[in-house]
């Protein structure tokens, strides 16, 4: 069991208040997702020993990492784990096979060398062993800074940003070669990210934070499925979140008043409570004109903002009266022979939206 209850705060600036008990066994991956200045980084540096809350416990099993009332601090060195840095931290005037070997200090010479045999051959670095950093490509220089934090056959596994120097293609392909790579060394991992993608990929359990706290965690599945806050929703990558105010409430649907327009949603409180709709670009279905045959009981006029290519996608900005996101194919875009400024109408399914309490 890992059991975090840490308050660290750095001078003059902005802090973290987590808790948690995770179980920890070998193939678990647990993201911590959060925005920029989410704390995320912090709450790491304070697994790995890099900084020092100014309350709380760390305890690993049976061992006390951090405990502030018997003022016990282990040093990173004694706490047993990995850490690969986000710029990765590789040695320029170190060849792949010292910056590996350069984790075996006090080591005898013949377990440094078969250890670093070792790693050349599980994180396909053969051949690669006499090149240096700025030789190598972003997913190579990855496994050579994951191959030098295993080295020493860590109890825990700590990645800051593990793809954020990285551009998105090569970060879309070394994402699932780390994702192989990690549950094959079958150490228990926790990941920093602010990229949902990487959560989705490469995480088992997901950690909400913002602004130093945590605001929902549990598996993967269910905190993308359904986030329990707007904070939250915006995290896992809900385009529009909205606040409304609920007008009435039949046979468990709400009818919600938004910037002069009416949205029914799922109730999930009584008229007159305010609520916060979250809808998802996927879900919003753009037509030329209304069909009130369709099933979507949300239709409404709309202007169209913004057209913006996403690979096989568009993603439309829409004005309903309120801002609204759509991704639709670049076929259907074709078809639709929209432009900014043009008139549509948008649909929504009321199943489809979230509706959180406030």
């Amino acid at each position: 069991m890992l059991d975090v209850d840490i308050a660290f705060r750095y001078p003059n600036g902005p802090g973290v208040e987590c808790r948690w008990q995770h179980p920890i066994d070998e193939s678990r991956v647990t993201v911590l997702l959060g925005s920029s200045g989410s704390g995320k980084t912090t709450v790491l540096r304070c697994l790995a020993g890099l900084e020092r809350p100014q309350r709380g416990h760390i305890r690993f099993g049976d061992v006390v990492w951090f405990d502030a009332h018997s003022g016990v601090n282990l040093s990173p060195d004694l706490r047993d784990v990995g850490v690969l840095f986000q710029d990765y931290a590789l040695f320029p005037h170190l060849t792949v096979e010292r910056n590996l070997a350069f984790a075996a200090h006090g080591l005898p010479r013949i377990d440094s060398t078969r250890r670093v045999a070792e790693l050349l051959e599980v994180f396909r670095l053969r051949g690669l062993e006499t090149r240096f950093p700025r030789e190598l490509s972003g997913g190579q220089q990855q496994r050579v800074a994951l191959a030098r934090a295993v080295f020493r056959r860590p109890k825990l596994l700590l990645l800051d940003e593990p793809l954020s120097a990285l551009d998105r293609a090569t970060g879309d392909e070394v994402r699932d070669e780390l994702h192989t790579l990690i549950h094959s060394l079958r150490i228990p991992a926790y990941i920093v990210s602010h990229d949902r993608a990487d959560a989705l990929t490469l995480a088992d359990v997901t950690v909400l934070l913002d602004e130093g706290r945590i605001i929902q965690q549990g598996t993967t599945l269910q905190v993308f499925e359904a986030p329990a806050t707007p904070a939250a929703a915006k995290l896992v990558g809900v385009d529009t979140v909205l606040v409304g105010r609920i007008a009435s409430v039949e046979n468990g649907l709400a009818r919600v008043v938004v910037g002069g327009q009416e949205i029914t949603a799922g109730a999930p409180a009584e008229a007159g409570h305010e609520t916060a709709l979250c809808i998802r670009a996927e879900d919003v279905t753009i037509a030329l004109h209304d069909a009130a045959d369709v099933s979507a009981s949300n239709r409404w006029p709309a202007v169209v903002r913004s057209a913006n290519i996403e690979g096989p996608f568009v993603r439309v900005g829409l004005d309903c009266g309120f801002r609204l996101s759509a991704l639709v194919t670049r076929d259907t875009w074709r078809r639709l022979a929209l432009k900014p400024g043009d008139r549509a109408w948008a649909m929504v399914k009321a199943t489809t939206i979230r509706a959180l309490p406030r």
